[in-house]
């Protein structure tokens, strides 16, 4: 296989392993409880764990490129997430944490280097490979956790959770593949990216947080709906069964989505239009959810449409943000941190705001409230323009045209 093609087998097996190891667990924790005997606050630790880890390694991915290149920083972090599946199978509760602890933190490598990897070797077709990765992501996610009790009654808990390791390995070696030099220069490793020219910290430039901060609440949102939806439609006259075939429904109806958004936002100068359609959709269907419940299932689906749609068009951002794959590496990395710790107390916070309310209504007013900050900073995110370190950002310069008494006018 010419590298090419390498490159593309390896997005791919990349991508089916950044959400299968989480979606594949959430199933089996009543299983896992009852065989370690662990208490209530054990187990909330564990929900919460590994979108927690996704925040807190994700700082460490564009400091392992800058040093051992990228495609070897993805081989290492597929390692210690195929250690981390098999860690996590032991019957021992320490055991279950530490590798769940490693599987977060291999994950949170590849989900930070993932837009680098994108926009260095598919600079010109962001959107397409961008969409592609998207979507193998949520059917990966979808289908782990479809499978997870069959897996786990016909082998047992320790085999459904182990058996993400497989998949781990073999993107692993792809990737080994690409980051070691062949004698014919077909696996060669990609040098580690030059040394910015531009010194200073994402940190300083304003653009970096406008994509951030939007990445964070697209992520708080869609992980708070994840764990709380079931309960919510439950609380609103509908079958446990209803509920989770609702939970079902709004994950399937944004697959085909997460291709589509990546493909369109890449063909706009400017993301604008698309944030003000996710935004408004967001909007609708939670006020929806909130004041016209009998009509939950066309809320679900619109719901399902917004958040499909939300994720991929923050993913793409980091892309199309960056004018270099380093500068890519770092955005998604800063981006990640700060998003995913974020994410991770989206559905603490909602289930704290139940329990002192007791019902659903304020938490439901606090995500819809929460759109208005989440669209501020898409729309900031969207204009055309790349982030530059040091606090400076660059922006298209406007087109001029001769007048016919020879001054120029902006276009």
């Amino acid at each position: 296989m010419t590298t090419r093609l390498w490159l593309i087998t390896g997005l791919i097996l990349l991508a089916v392993n950044l959400r299968a190891a989480i979606t594949g667990t959430s199933p089996l924790i009543g299983n896992v409880r009852q065989a370690l005997a662990l208490s209530g606050t054990e187990v909330s630790v564990l929900a919460t764990l590994p979108v927690l880890c996704l925040g807190a390694f994700a700082w460490l991915a564009p400091r392992l490129a800058r040093r051992f290149g990228t495609q070897a920083a993805l081989c290492g972090a597929l390692w210690v997430l195929a250690l981390g599946a098999a860690v996590r199978a032991v019957p021992w509760p320490t055991a279950l944490f530490a590798g769940t602890v490693l599987a977060g933190a291999g994950i949170a490598v590849g989900n930070v280097l993932l837009p680098a990897i994108v926009k260095d070797h598919f600079g010109r077709r962001i959107g397409l490979f961008t969409g592609l990765t998207m979507t193998l992501m949520a059917i990966s996610g979808a289908l782990a956790a479809g499978a997870a009790v069959p897996l786990a009654v016909a082998t047992g808990w320790q085999s459904a959770l182990a058996v993400w390791a497989v998949p781990a390995v073999l993107a692993a070696a792809v990737w080994g593949l690409l980051a070691a030099p062949g004698a014919d220069g077909r696996h060669r490793r990609t040098p580690p990216p030059a040394p910015r020219t531009t010194g200073g910290s994402l940190l300083r430039c304003p653009l970096a947080w406008w994509v951030s901060a939007f990445l964070g609440l697209v992520s708080l949102l869609f992980y708070a709906l994840v764990a709380w939806l079931p309960q919510i439609m439950q609380a609103s006259g509908y079958t446990p069964a209803q509920a989770g075939l609702m939970m079902s429904l709004m994950l399937t109806v944004g697959i085909p989505l997460g291709f589509v958004v990546p493909l369109a936002a890449a063909r706009m100068r400017g993301q604008r239009l698309l944030v003000v359609a996710v935004t408004a959709a967001q909007l609708l269907s939670l006020a929806g959810l909130l004041l016209a419940p009998a009509l939950g299932w066309a809320w679900v689906c619109l719901l399902g449409a917004a958040t499909g749609s939300a994720f991929p068009l923050a993913m793409t951002l980091l892309g199309l943000r960056a004018d270099g794959p380093q500068v890519a590496a770092d955005l998604s990395g800063m981006a990640q941190t700060i998003g995913y710790l974020l994410a991770g107390l989206g559905p603490l916070a909602l289930g704290v705001l139940h329990d002192v309310t007791d019902g659903w209504r304020v938490p439901l007013a606090v995500l819809i409230a929460l759109v208005v900050p989440e669209a501020i900073a898409g729309l900031l995110a969207a204009r055309p323009g790349h982030v530059r370190p040091g606090g400076r950002e660059d922006r298209p310069a406007q087109h001029t045209a001769a007048r016919a008494d020879g001054r120029l006018v902006r276009l």
